[in-house]
């Protein structure tokens, strides 16, 4: 076996890898140096630097794995890395207590003013009275997002006596509880009031530009927030306004809308400490995660598992082409489902129909469900072997069912996800691209891709016209539109597919019509 290290990684994941293959380090490969080659490796090794898009990928007829030694790869084509059965890992507990480190020393630099104390000390000043700060202590921090890197956070707050409060719409409350956190359902609940106000989200279109100018006015003017997530949560020209205009008292960022961030406004202000997305930069990390993706790659040299796979174990290419398009299935109804329920999922029921029923790998697809699920909601990637693990630990209660009667397809796979408010199912199925067949139990005919929106509204006249008015409005254009009904005048639910996604205002605005029940936007 032979693997390449691509880029600079810690010294002791090199020399454990040296023990099972030939290890060859060329951290200045050319991309056209890597074309050329990669078809002589089984394994390669890399960061952020090495990108492998798909003519690379294609190139390389032995690579048995891509191991990303961090957590993010966008660098790295998985669909195209999927097709060709080479599984990709990452490491990303590697990071977590790094970054919720970087997340309480940007709370103390800013919350005591150390960063422009240090500035004005250096230039020959003593301006003790400039520099009054707060205590930690008997304050509220505030957590948007409790994954692993939140509930980090909360632990060490927790040792400077902070009560912690959060909002995070997927995690069920007694999971919250054991954590020593008051959930609240109401992201406004929490923006109102903490006192030091956190974020540990994924960007999605649902996450981007979630706390801008409505939300500033809704926090104390004490207020602290931070951002070692993704850039582009937070909107910066509304946190530039709050603090120049004393909205907030002070914000520290370590990610950006438009990275590298080197002709930033915020960069003028004295209320907020910024970094250069080095949140996950320590020794320590960067040493676990060369060790983790190592040990995978070891782990597959000699015949195992590795457990951080991002797209799919391995498989020849009769299985390979057995199941690949119900995993595409599997995770579009996955995400379906969770961006069309509005409260934290506890049970999920799954059925599988017809001819499915004949291949070995239902597991495989319940996994890849629950990636589609849990996916838009955590701030790391959930990938086909923890799963089930992520799901546990969220409360979700699984139970997967068979059926030889698939309603006239060869197969359908049905989805229902219950929460505390209702139900939301889905059905899906494979017919020379992933369709939903069925929403609620209503048959609809629709292709998962795209901006997508939701309504569920009464069947009488005028009410689609009055939803596709909104959208007029709106000057967005209905691409496609499906719609469903159990009887003449009882509820009927609606399925549009847009050119462009809609403003939550628009959204509103089409709740609080008088016939709609529920609306909602999806992107797939």
């Amino acid at each position: 076996m032979k693997a390449l290290v691509a880029d600079a990684i810690n010294e002791k994941g090199i020399e454990n890898l040296k023990e099972v293959c030939d290890v060859v380090v060329d951290t200045s490969i050319t991309p056209e140096e890597l074309l050329e080659t990669i078809g002589e490796y089984d394994a390669i090794l890399i960061r952020s630097r090495t990108k492998l898009p798909a003519e690379v990928i294609e190139k390389a007829d032995n690579l048995k794995i891509i191991a990303r030694a961090g957590v993010g790869v966008d660098n790295v084509d998985v669909n195209a890395a999927t097709k060709k059965g080479i599984m990709v890992v990452n490491a990303p507990e590697s990071t977590s207590i790094t970054v919720a480190e970087h997340t309480m020393g940007l709370i103390l630099s800013t919350i005591r003013k150390i960063a422009i104390a240090d500035k004005s000390t250096k230039a020959g000043k003593w301006e003790k009275k400039a520099f009054m700060g707060m205590e930690l202590r008997n304050k509220t921090l505030g957590v948007i997002g409790m994954g692993r890197i939140g509930s980090q956070v909360v632990n060490r707050c927790k040792a400077f006596e902070m009560d912690a409060i959060a909002y995070d719409p997927y995690l069920p409350p007694e999971v919250a509880k054991n954590m020593g956190v008051e959930l609240y359902e109401d992201i406004e609940d929490v923006l109102t009031r903490a006192d030091i106000i956190t974020i540990h989200v994924p960007l999605t279109p649902e996450t981007e530009h979630s706390i801008s100018t409505e939300q500033f006015k809704m926090m104390k003017d004490t207020a602290l927030i931070f951002n070692c997530a993704r850039g582009g949560v937070i909107d910066e020209d509304a946190l530039y306004e709050a603090l120049v205009n004393g909205e907030i008292l002070g914000a520290g960022l370590d990610v950006y809308e438009k990275e590298p961030a080197t002709n930033n406004k915020l960069f003028e202000l004295d209320n907020i400490v910024c970094t250069p997305h080095i949140a996950a930069s320590t020794k320590e990390a960067q040493r676990d995660a060369a060790i983790i993706v190592a040990n995978e790659v070891i782990t597959l040299f000699k015949g195992g598992m590795p457990k951080n796979i991002i797209n799919m174990p391995r498989m020849n290419n009769s299985e390979f082409e057995e199941t690949n398009d119900y995993l595409e299935l599997c995770e579009k109804l996955g995400s379906f489902i969770t961006q069309a329920t509005s409260s934290p999922i506890n049970k999920l029921e799954i059925t599988y129909k017809g001819e499915i029923n004949k291949l070995p790998s239902k597991d495989l697809f319940t996994r890849t469900i629950l990636q589609g699920i849990l996916n838009p909601v955590t701030e790391t990637a959930v990938n086909a072997v923890n799963a089930t693990t992520v799901a546990k630990a969220r409360g979700i209660s699984i139970t997967e069912a068979v059926s030889d009667d698939s309603e006239g397809y060869d197969t359908l796979i049905k989805v229902a996800a219950k929460t505390k408010e209702g139900q939301m199912s889905a059905e899906g199925t494979y017919l020379h691209e992933a369709k939903i067949i069925k929403v609620n139990g209503y048959w609809v005919d629709v292709k998962p891709e795209g901006n997508m929106f939701i309504a569920k509204y009464k069947d009488i006249p005028g009410s689609i016209g009055a939803i596709g008015t909104k959208f007029g409005e709106e000057n967005i254009n209905i691409g496609i539109m499906q719609v469903g009904r159990d009887s003449t005048g009882g509820e009927a639910i609606m399925i549009l597919t847009l050119d462009e996604r809609p403003s939550k205002e628009a959204v509103k605005k089409i709740k609080d019509l008088d016939n709609v029940s529920d609306a909602t936007c999806l992107k797939l």
